[in-house]
């Protein structure tokens, strides 16, 4: 069965970014291994003197999960026009590996603008040679208005978009050799 790793930029509890992540983990249902990454906030603000063998345990139980995985989506908010501090931390973490070198990856900003976290966030992307493409990366605008009470989508141009994501994800994962 491959493997999903999410990770979500908010570590807000109620985050529209987790009920997002939620609702893929799911459509994945019993077809792929769906984990939603929890230690975004536990994670040590990134020191490059750290950054050795043996990493901050965080850290390299982090990257373990990135490299088991066949697949990562990321899913975002936009805070002050910028990627949130945690996830950047996070991300900053990996500059020094290869483990997301032709990695599918799902990229999603949803947030109340997000062009600005969205455009960053495929720039570091880009940085760490994950793979993606225009269909398996979305911004979603006003994402908390997109939300029924029952944390469904009750937007149907956004759910039909977040479907597209996610079949082309899960079409390139299951394609790539990995």
């Amino acid at each position: 069965m491959k493997k999903i790793l999410a990770i979500c930029g908010s570590i807000r509890a109620d985050s529209a970014n987790l009920k997002l992540l939620k609702l893929l983990a799911q459509w994945a249902g019993s077809r792929y291994d769906f984990t939603i990454y929890e230690g975004l906030a536990e994670l040590h603000h990134f020191n490059p003197d750290l950054d050795v063998e043996p990493a901050p345990e965080a850290v390299t139980a982090l990257r373990q999960q990135i490299t088991e995985a066949d697949g990562v989506i990321i899913c975002t908010p936009e805070y002050v026009f910028s990627l949130p501090g945690s996830l950047k931390n996070a991300l900053e973490w990996m500059v020094s590996t290869v483990i997301f070198d032709g990695k599918p990856t799902g990229l999603i900003t949803a947030s109340a603008s997000g062009e600005k976290g969205h455009e960053q966030l495929l720039l570091v992307m880009r940085t760490l040679s994950a793979a993606y493409t225009e269909q398996t990366q979305l911004l979603i605008k006003s994402v908390k208005a997109k939300f029924a009470t029952d944390g469904q989508i009750k937007d149907a141009a956004t759910e039909a978009a977040l479907r597209r994501l996610w079949s082309a994800f899960t079409k390139m994962m299951d394609e790539n050799g990995n």
